[in-house]
């Protein structure tokens, strides 16, 4: 009988360890960087924005410059990677 409830202690104290310390999937760093990303990929989207013509007749060179066709998918891409970083980086204790 002795044994019987030093299992049934040993049982109960191993429950209050578990819900002990109930915390956040994500820190204050994960959020920042989070937003950080996000952040660039709308920007990368906006730049690549405009650029067209008024009449549908007429071919504007303004298309294919640099800022659209180079700067903003670098952005988009690195704002990808450091939302890929914000998720994998664990939090701080």
């Amino acid at each position: 009988m002795a044994k019987t409830t030093k299992i049934m202690a040993s049982q109960a104290d191993t429950k209050t360890e578990d819900v002990s310390r109930p915390g956040f999937a994500f820190g204050k760093e994960n959020y920042i960087l989070g937003l950080i990303g996000v952040g660039l990929i709308i920007l990368g989207f906006v730049l690549m924005t405009g650029g067209g013509s008024k009449d549908p007749n007429v071919f504007n060179m303004e298309m294919y410059d640099f800022r659209r066709i180079t700067l903003s998918p670098i952005l988009i891409l690195i704002g990808f990677a450091v939302e890929i970083v914000a998720i994998m980086k664990r939090p701080k204790d």
